[in-house]
């Protein structure tokens, strides 16, 4: 029997969490555009995408081709991914290791 040793920091734990809840947020916005009826707030996708659901965010938006049309959301959803990834930058250069 082959046994792999495979865990998970909390911190890893945590991003796919809130990736997953990003991607969820943004199909389901989606689909009340759809229908036409009551939508999540802009501030609301672009803060999930902050607090680290950026790659769930992208996912989603280019599954269900949802605000990408938007040149106002996509360029403050670029500022958010640009401020992150600048983030781990410098994090990763002062030798302090996310994951």
């Amino acid at each position: 029997m082959i046994h792999i040793n495979f865990t998970l920091s909390y911190f890893e734990i945590y991003l796919i969490s809130i990736n997953i809840i990003s991607f969820t947020l943004y199909a389901y916005d989606k689909i009340q555009a759809l229908k036409n009826i009551q939508r999540v707030s802009e501030n609301k996708l672009l803060f999930s995408a902050f607090i680290g659901g950026t790659i769930g965010s992208i996912i989603s938006m280019l599954i269900f081709i949802h605000k990408i049309k938007k040149p106002l959301f996509v360029i403050k959803f670029s500022i958010v991914a640009i401020v992150q990834a600048l983030s781990i930058y410098f994090y990763m250069s002062k030798g302090i290791h996310l994951i």
